[in-house]
């Protein structure tokens, strides 16, 4: 087995990216996604990697793919009709949830309707107290009569989600057993058994999603396994994960809540990747697709991680990169409002059918149209010639608002750009100033197809000095899954102090989830490596409400030194709040372990730079603030490391096109990156 594989499916490509371990020779496709079709697109992938690089289907040893398909599932409110049962009493849970207003600013801002609403939702009397001991037993009654209710109201699943359960699962199971009983065909989710913590809300709303979305992941999956199979793929699927790791395909259709974030984590693994080779390790991923653009925080090198980050309108509390999707990407569509005013997106145009210029049967403008337009676009192959080009389409969809509002086709064209950039300004000003992050400590990290296109124009206005552009910028989610490691969270609730007279339940706690992650690498995923564990922990000062989390070092969890423990969070609240009580009584509320196995990775050798002025392919002429102007066409595979050039100028590739406005500089460093400058006059 020769050949490591990558793939990304997108809303309007799917990406592949391919590393001989042989020659150490890497290959990037793009073909045009098939949500009609699920494995449709893997299949044609498959068969290209053959027809262009030789690459036989029998050859492949490891195929890794990052997927949507959950995040896209809940965003627009396409999985199953669920029913809720919950402990007597308690039916309000997802209904109160925190009594959160969406948008404080806004006086007439509304909580989205819940996924599973109040009338779909039924009490079972039972009750398990804090302490995990029974104080009613389950009520056998109760379950049938709320099976039947749920039958007529034509349930396709059932989240069962109890109060205290987190402490004692036995009531959950129970329950769940009734209806396997009752209802053979109805589908159960316990929540303890998708991600076992504390606080009813946080671990109901999890459940939900996780059951909202497992039929449609596992009838995805499974068709990926046979279009893999028909293809004559041997290796056995690994699914990129929330968290940045990766699991078997197989585990998947049962852990979905584990890899709802699973594209837009497999893009951020990658920039981190990138950042760290390109010596910009504090950067903001921006990562530009056809219907949205999704940014992250790179500290050191490495992604940010969080709990509780947003699935469209739902927060989901497992362990995810932190990522923040903003609804503009290189297929949103320009329209005029009812007051005459020019909007850009949400709506897209996707993959079918497409921005104008596509030739797939797209007639409203988009921002790829307006680039074609402006000139930067069109100037070589799409998409790995996945798509054809026409100009003359994308004036004429332009003219459709650039005739309202009296302008010439250029001139609309260009205040599309412009309100997209303000747009995604906008968005990422709000994210930068609630981390607490000067953007112009950051570099800007270009990626997607449609990144490289918009990111000189946003990196002026966030006034950030370095955009980096990665040698397959349109392929990098690939990447990200190809080089992502086996890596599962566990997490345990103890709530216990932090002293000496709590440590060996910590101890015991750190060392069964340790069994935990053990037997997760070598009986679920077969891995024979050695094993790491990063540990933590939620904490608090004894009164406060909510935890933050703590890292430990791992010698601190073997000696069991309990003063480094409550260090850890100490540091970690002085970092966050610029204040810290030493003296304060501490509590950990749970345990936290993540298990990681390394899987084989590509390495890249810098190459020696030798400064040189680069040479254009051919002058040609784009519009760029209000007038025609002439610029240098750059071909960037004939770009050595070393070349530099100023723009403006228009970079292409097979998988994008770099945009490189008059007031920027550009240079290849070692390792083949564009380095973009932002010039100081």
């Amino acid at each position: 087995m020769a050949y490591r594989v990558g793939v990304d499916i997108g809303g309007t490509f799917t990406d592949f990216f391919v590393f001989d371990e042989k020659t150490l020779e890497t290959h990037a496709l793009k073909v045009l996604s098939r949500p009609d079709a699920p494995g449709a697109e893997v299949l044609a992938g498959v068969e290209q990697l053959e027809e262009r690089f030789g690459v036989r289907p029998e050859e492949i040893g490891y195929f890794s793919h990052g997927t949507t398909v959950g995040v896209n599932t809940v965003i627009q409110r396409k999985g199953v009709r669920l029913c809720l049962f919950t402990t007597e009493n308690f039916v309000d849970v997802l209904e109160l949830a925190r009594l959160r207003t969406p948008d404080v600013y806004n006086l007439l801002s509304q909580r989205p309707k819940p996924l599973v609403p109040k009338e779909r939702t039924f009490p079972i009397r039972e009750r398990i107290l804090s302490d995990g001991s029974v104080e009613k037993p389950v009520d056998e009654a109760f379950v049938v009569e709320a099976i039947e209710k749920a039958r007529a109201m034509e349930a396709e699943g059932i989240v069962v989600s109890l109060i205290n359960a987190y402490r004692n699962p036995d009531h959950e199971h129970q329950i769940a057993d009734i209806v396997r009983r009752v209802a053979p065909d109805l589908p159960v989710f316990c929540s303890t058994d998708v991600w076992s913590i504390i606080r009813e809300y946080e671990r109901t709303v999890t459940a939900v999603i996780h059951g909202y979305v497992q039929p449609r992941v596992s009838h995805y999956l499974s068709s990926l396994q046979a279009a893999l199979k028909e293809a004559g793929v041997p290796a056995e699927p690994l699914i990129t994960k929330s968290n940045g790791g990766v699991m078997s395909a197989e585990l998947g259709k049962t852990a979905c809540a584990q890899m709802i974030m699973s594209g837009t984590a497999s893009g951020v693994i990658g920039a981190g990747h990138i950042a760290r080779l390109s010596g910009y390790r504090d950067a903001i991923s921006f990562d530009v697709g056809g219907t949205s653009a999704d940014v992250a925080f790179i500290a050191d090198g490495q992604p940010q991680y969080g709990i509780g980050e947003m699935i469209g309108e739902f927060p989901i509390y497992i362990p995810t990169v932190s990522v923040t999707s903003i609804g503009a990407g290189g297929g949103s569509i320009a329209w005029i409002d009812d007051v005459g005013v020019l909007r850009v997106g949400p709506e897209s145009a996707g993959a079918v059918p497409g921005p104008a210029c596509y030739a797939k049967g797209g007639s409203r403008p988009t921002l790829t149209d307006a680039f074609a337009v402006l000139g930067y676009v069109g100037q070589s192959e799409l998409g790995y010639d996945a798509v054809p080009l026409d100009v003359d389409a994308a004036r004429v969809a332009i003219s459709l608002v650039a005739d309202p509002l009296e302008m010439t086709i250029p001139e609309a064209a260009e205040s599309i750009v412009r309100i997209a950039v303000s747009g995604m300004y906008l968005e990422v000003s709000k994210l930068v100033s609630s981390y607490g992050v000067d953007p112009r400590d950051n570099a800007l990290l270009a990626f997607g197809g449609a990144g490289p296109m918009t990111a000189c124009f946003l990196a002026q206005e966030l006034n950030i000095e370095t955009v980096v552009v990665p040698t397959t910028p349109g392929v990098l989610s690939a990447l990200g899954g190809l080089i992502a490691d086996l890596k599962n969270d566990f997490v345990k609730t103890i709530y216990a102090e932090v002293n000496g007279d709590a440590m060996p339940q910590i101890m015991a706690g750190f060392t069964e989830l340790r069994a935990e992650g053990e037997r997760w690498l070598r009986e679920e995923q077969g891995y024979q490596g050695a094993v790491s564990y990063l540990y933590s922990g939620d904490l608090r000062y004894r009164g406060q409400s909510f935890e933050i989390e703590a890292f430990f070092d791992k010698s601190a969890v073997d000696a069991s030194d309990v003063d480094a423990i409550a260090e850890a969070f100490h540091a970690a609240h002085e970092q966050i709040y610029t204040h810290a009580d030493r003296d304060a009584p501490v509590q950990i509320i749970n345990l936290r372990l993540v298990a990681m196995g390394e899987t084989p990775k590509p390495k890249f050798e810098p190459e020696g730079e030798s400064s040189a002025l680069a040479k254009p392919v051919k002058s040609i002429e784009i519009f760029s603030d209000g007038a025609p102007c002439s610029a240098h066409l750059y071909r960037r595979e004939l770009l050595k490391p070393g070349d530099y050039f100023s723009g403006p100028a228009v970079v292409t590739q097979s998988d994008t096109t770099v945009c490189v406005p008059r007031y920027y500089q550009a240079q290849v460093d070692g390792y083949g990156h564009l380095i973009l400058k932002l010039k100081r006059d």
